[in-house]
């Protein structure tokens, strides 16, 4: 939020009495301000921008126009509670309201009465208070009559010397005879702090303010005064030459009579001892020099003044030449992965051939690595155990939902606020300019009005760009080709293909349950033991149990839920300790359930008695693989094709692609030549209300359309996954490991596979494929040959070739 005061006007008031519109407690719709406070009866214009006041102001509109001002105890923060706001406040009454074209809300508004806050009641979407108004009375008397009187004196002596208080104010107060009024229209005009201008608005007693008012209108004279008698003094010792140099002589003079001056030498030696000891590369050191001497000309009372202090301060603190020493030891790398993680044995050869490079040559350029998977597979966790194995500081930033540009690149110091981008704000943190840098997300980055913020990420991923990265705050490059960068993502097309061009992919596939179990005994449950203060002899779980945990509680390709129901286990075990078990709890399979409640999940199975028309396919999805039923249904009818379960565009093509190759081809496959005459086709994906989109149902969906047209079951305990042509060619699809192992979690005996997937299998644990026959297919003819030969169920697990 940002509050701008252009000037400042009064109303006298009408009743005599500035709580005049104070009744019961009620409730008013606040706005903070970081610096602001508003007196009753002071008209002033406000330029707000945060959305949430905005929606304060629209919703104020549409009642009675009143609000609330509270003054905030720090500077601006996001959050803001009874502890960091001043519990005593303004009433306003909104006089005029219009919005700019960048989007701010001006508002003239006027005080009304003051309040007191009772409790906040509500935060978001915006500020809202119970208040209670204050009522203030007093009893005239000789003495107040007297301040009153050399109130308006002192005013009007003060405002003759002011070069801010415009004159009509000061022959307005010469009209005021009601004290609170004179006191509040003041104090509420003097160029003081924010504190004492809070103090007077909190002190009720109207004698007292009174004084209160006098005592710095006295302060603000003997200023202005000084002030003047200064500048009368530099003007006389000044000669028609120096008045070029007018202005400067005057902040000497008054630097040398507040003692100033001392104190901003020391500030500019110190900061440019700061710089020298940076170790700042020379265009850096430059501009951080120009802006030294513009800091030593600048008054410590102008707002620039900490723009370009704070510009110096990350100037200093930027690690331009503090690196951290890579241990290259590949023997300890190796050891310190395997014990962080389990398998992975792809990622984690890449990771040690990138450490075996840079030990034969310490400052090449290495690559992007882009860990992608699903969700809690270990991608980040994998960067945290490089940076280990390295011992290199290790920073994460998390791009999901990131939307402007200023994010990545920073904000230009022409911005009040601004600050450097999130990548060089995350170098500071780290401490060195070589981290372990992980960005993720990276697949969840949008694009606005604001900018593209992908676009900016491709010269910090770029190893021939980024040597020299530039951010809009600091406008020196900074060297980001030490920083070893790593990105996450869920998934690849969501990634520009500039972006992705950049990276070097490393897939991360779910786990099978074996792996999960071996997991959870060997990482997750130590783990979860020592969080929950349990000894590892307190608590046992049987592999059968934890099997169990895995198949009937969580349906994820990552950890994070069986984590999760570990914990939980775990927590259920910790209360019986506390509540005075002593003797060992071992959790067997079926105590599952009294810890965990009914099974979450029911994973579907192989069908036991095939009917024509139904035929198993085999899809993907981020937390896995599924097997996937395709029912078809013929009826009477006029040729009609009806596709349901939330099927979408592709799956609909692949139908019709499928119907057009059997009506082509019927006498060759078993289907009589008009089989499509006066029947409709129905084919239904059952799970509807999931959404279902790919081409590798084709198979399944060809398969199960032949098969009630012919009349004939698909073969028991077969499963296909392929996406089809219309000329009945095979072509590859993705997710083959994730599709082969939930085949096998669902008892499929046999499956079906493109032949171009056959490197595929390459990534199948090879217990799966002992106990599976793989039929690797070229064309739609060999897949009806297989799924139609009711004779040949396999004796013996074991991979085949369909000829």
């Amino acid at each position: 939020m940002e509050e701008k005061i252009t000037n400042t006007k009064v109303t006298p008031t009408e009743s005599g009495n500035p709580a005049a519109e104070a009744g019961e407690a009620r409730l008013l719709p606040i706005i903070p301000m970081s610096e602001l406070v508003l007196f009753p009866r002071l008209i002033i214009p406000l330029a707000l921008w945060e959305e949430s006041i905005q929606r304060l102001i629209d919703d104020t509109l549409l009642k009675d126009k009143i609000i609330g001002i509270l003054t905030s105890r720090q500077p601006a923060t996001e959050v803001y509670t009874t502890e960091n706001l001043y519990p005593i406040g303004t009433a306003a009454v909104i006089l005029k309201m219009g919005k700019t074209q960048e989007g701010a809300v001006r508002l003239l508004i006027q005080g009304l009465y003051r309040f007191k806050v009772e409790e906040l009641v509500d935060t978001e979407p915006y500020i809202q208070a119970r208040v209670s108004p204050i009522t203030e009375t007093y009893e005239a008397d000789l003495e107040i009559d007297a301040m009153v009187s050399s109130l308006k004196g002192m005013f009007k002596k003060m405002s003759e010397l002011s070069p801010y208080l415009p004159t009509e104010l000061g022959a307005m107060v010469q009209e005021l005879d009601d004290p609170r009024v004179l006191a509040d229209v003041t104090g509420g005009s003097l160029n003081i702090a924010k504190t004492e201008k809070q103090d007077l608005l909190e002190t009720i007693e109207v004698k007292e303010r009174l004084q209160k008012v006098l005592r710095l209108i006295s302060r603000e004279i003997e200023i202005l005064e000084l002030g003047k008698q200064i500048q009368a003094n530099v003007k006389t010792e000044m000669d028609k030459a120096q008045k070029d140099y007018y202005l400067r002589e005057q902040i000497k003079a008054l630097q040398k009579e507040l003692g100033e001056g001392d104190e901003r030498s020391r500030e500019v030696d110190e900061l440019r001892e700061r710089l020298l000891e940076a170790g700042l590369p020379e265009a850096a050191l430059k501009e951080a020099e120009r802006e030294l001497t513009r800091l030593s000309r600048i008054p410590s009372t102008s707002p620039d003044h900490q723009v370009v202090r704070t510009y110096l301060e990350w100037m200093i603190e930027l690690p331009w030449n503090v690196t951290t020493e890579d241990r290259l030891d590949l023997a300890e790398a190796k050891r310190i992965l395997d014990e962080d993680h389990y398998n992975l044995e792809k990622v984690k050869k890449r990771i040690l051939e990138f450490l075996a490079v840079r030990q034969l040559k310490p400052d090449m350029k290495g690559s992007i690595l882009c860990f992608v998977g699903p969700p809690g597979t270990g991608k980040t966790s994998l960067g945290k155990s490089i940076a280990r194995a390295l011992e290199r500081k290790f920073v994460r930033l998390s791009l999901g939902g990131v939307r402007d540009e200023a994010e990545i690149r920073g904000h230009r110091r022409t911005y009040v606020g601004a600050l450097p981008g999130r990548i060089i704000q995350s170098i500071r943190r780290a401490g060195s300019n070589n981290p372990v840098f992980i960005l993720d997300e990276i697949d969840k980055i949008g694009a606005d009005f604001r900018g593209d913020p992908a676009s900016a990420l491709l010269e910090v991923l770029d190893p021939e760009q980024n040597s020299s990265f530039s951010d809009h705050y600091l406008e020196v490059g900074f060297d980001l080709s030490k920083v070893m960068f790593i990105t996450t993502a869920n998934m690849l097309d969501t990634i520009p293909p500039a972006l992705r061009d950049r990276m070097e992919v490393l897939q991360l596939p779910g786990y099978t349950e074996e792996e999960k179990i071996q997991i959870a005994f060997s990482y997750l449950l130590p783990r979860q033991l020592e969080a929950h203060g349990l000894k590892p002899e307190q608590l046992t779980i049987t592999p059968e149990a934890m099997r169990r945990v895995t198949a009937d509680y969580t349906r994820e390709a990552g950890l994070r839920n069986l984590e999760r129901e570990v914990a939980a286990l775990c927590r259920s075990v910790a209360r019986e300790v506390a509540e005075g078990l002593t003797t060992a709890r071992t959790i067997q399979e079926e105590d599952v359930p009294t810890y965990l409640g009914q099974a979450k999940f029911f994973r579907e199975t192989a069908l036991d008695h095939p009917e024509p028309g139904i035929a198993t396919g085999l899809a993907w999805t981020p937390v896995g693989g599924e097997i996937l039923f395709i029912e078809t249904l013929r009826m009477p009818g006029s040729s009609k094709l009806k596709l349901t379960g939330q099927i979408g565009e592709v799956m609909r093509e692949s139908v019709e692609a499928a119907l057009s190759f059997i009506r082509a081809r019927a006498p060759y496959i078993g289907v009589e030549e008009d089989f499509f005459k006066d029947i409709d086709i129905h084919v239904h994906v059952p799970s509807g209300a999931i959404p279902k989109d790919g081409p590798s149902a084709g198979v399944a969906m060809l398969t199960a359309l032949v098969s009630l047209f012919s009349d004939r079951p698909v073969k028991k305990g077969l499963a296909m996954t392929g996406e089809i042509t219309l000329r009945g060619h095979i072509m590859p699809v993705g997710g083959i490991k994730d599709k082969v192992l939930a085949a096998h979690r669902a008892g499929i005996k046999e499956v079906i596979l493109p032949a171009q997937n056959a490197k595929d299998l390459e990534d199948i644990p090879p217990n799966v494929k002992d106990e599976l026959l793989i039929h690797l297919v070229e064309r739609m003819d060999q897949v009806l040959e297989i799924a139609f030969d009711q004779a040949s169920e396999a004796s013996q697990p074991r991979q085949a070739a369909a000829a």
